[in-house]
């Protein structure tokens, strides 16, 4: 097993603004950040969300493109998730993005699907207004 560090960087407009990687392992561990429905389209100086208005639709895609971040560093995927963290900016969409949860990770999709799960409602919203939720994952590489 290597020690060594395995990062994986996206075309967020965040990520380039900032300066971080969309995920970092270690060994079987694999942390993704907290990640939003942006448009990689978009340039750091003037991003943009996918989806403004549709809570469901960004966690969906968020998730799927956590689930890429994973497999980029040797993870296999959803089955790779064992903790996830949403974060949702309004009250009422709380039940779309647990909806959107379950589109993607829901434990009935399978047997190796599922993970243990948070929310929580941020009263100050996120950098920018159209984004409705960001979500971070932990996960473990076999």
């Amino acid at each position: 097993m290597t020690t060594k560090k395995q990062f994986f960087s996206t075309s967020s407009p965040w990520e380039a603004r900032i300066g971080y990687y969309r995920a970092v392992r270690r060994g079987h561990l694999i942390y993704v950040a907290g990640s939003t429905a942006a448009d990689p389209n978009s340039p750091p100086q003037a991003p943009r969300v996918r989806f403004p208005g549709d809570a469901r639709q960004q966690t969906r895609v968020i998730l799927e493109e956590i689930i890429q971040a994973i497999q980029a560093v040797g993870g296999q995927g959803a089955e790779s998730i064992v903790r996830c963290k949403m974060f949702v900016s309004r009250k009422e969409d709380c039940n779309a993005v647990g909806e959107g949860f379950r589109d993607v990770l829901g434990k009935e999709n399978g047997d190796q699907i599922g993970a243990a799960a948070t929310m929580i409602v941020v009263s100050n919203g996120f950098v920018d207004d159209d984004m409705l939720v960001e979500i971070e994952v932990d996960a473990i590489a076999e």
